[in-house]
């Protein structure tokens, strides 16, 4: 299926150097933010207490939100589990209250709106915990990029492995830059998200890759740069529906799945932006930087390197 069909390949390539010099300008300017700012941590990787607390009807999770608030809590995190009835709450560390007195006062401001607030579990998640989440997540990201380098080494060659790392570190790190920039809280979903935009961003690259090698073992007489183009052009179709489809659903998350999941979707909402604009119009220049040609696919004949040689 294709919703459309170019009668002439688009010459992506002669923008190269315009959107080498565009991906520059935004990782360095999320570099920058990142370095300047910083990302703000939730209570995931600060530290704090979880309470879960249930109730007998399902609450109203702003409503508790804004009461929680009122105890002097800037940052509060509520969200449901397992069922509408059950919350769990999430506070940030204190300095003048220990876990179990946070716990008195929350429970007690419940109580006053809805006498079946029940506190079900007190848990404290100590700073440490936070830095080893911080440590675990960056080994993860890093596991993640050594596998994808080790498949496209494997599965094409060094040039492509190279080319699709860069295109998707792009993206990690303007998403990075992005949530730097706003201050929007970096939690454990925003760094399931940004693994998840690891897989999905590469997977486009995949595609695009897979369209080039097999032109260049179709095509003889086309220079490298109008194969990469026609590969390009050719997969526009299924690109666009692909990202089409899956920023439906992630739309419907970033405005229908509350506060829990908006983070979230809104990580993966730039990183499928920018994981469509760095398939194509970073991953296939660095292609073009490195050299890739059509020896590197299709071998020359026994017979051809004998007539070469003098």
């Amino acid at each position: 299926m294709e919703i459309f069909h170019p009668k002439k390949d688009i010459p992506f390539m002669s923008y190269g150097k315009l959107t080498t010099f565009i991906s520059m300008v935004t990782f360095v300017l999320a570099v920058f933010f990142l370095v300047t700012r910083g990302l703000h941590f939730g209570v995931d990787f600060t530290g704090g207490t979880v309470l879960e607390v249930q109730y007998a009807k399902a609450p109203n999770l702003n409503v508790i939100r804004e009461d929680v608030q009122k105890l002097g809590y800037s940052e509060v995190a509520v969200q449901t589990f397992g069922t509408s009835k059950d919350v769990m709450i999430r506070l940030p560390l204190s300095k003048s209250a220990n876990a179990a007195k946070q716990s008195e006062q929350v429970i007690s401001l419940l109580k006053v709106k809805d006498q079946s607030a029940t506190l079900k579990r007190v848990e404290f998640v100590g700073p440490q915990v936070g830095q080893e989440l911080v440590s675990s997540g960056l080994i993860a990201i890093g596991l993640v990029c050594a596998g994808i380098i080790a498949y496209l080494a494997m599965r094409f060659e060094w040039k492509f492995a190279v080319s699709a790392i860069i295109a998707n570190m792009h993206d990690v790190i303007i998403i990075l830059g992005c949530f730097a920039f706003f201050q929007w809280e970096f939690n454990l979903t925003v760094l399931a998200a940004v693994l998840a935009v690891l897989g999905y961003s590469v997977n486009e690259s995949v595609v695009v890759f897979d369209r080039i090698r097999e032109n260049f073992r179709k095509a003889r007489n086309k220079s490298v740069t109008e194969i990469i183009d026609n590969a390009i052009t050719s997969t526009m179709s299924r690109t666009i529906m692909t990202h089409l489809s899956t920023q439906l659903m992630v739309t419907s998350m970033l405005f229908l799945g509350g506060e829990v999941l908006h983070n979230f979707a809104l990580a993966l909402t730039i990183g499928i932006l920018f994981g469509i604009y760095s398939s194509v119009l970073v991953a296939s220049p660095l292609l073009l930087m490195f050299g890739v040609k059509r020896e590197d696919f299709v071998k020359p004949k026994k017979t051809e390197v004998e007539h070469a040689t003098p």
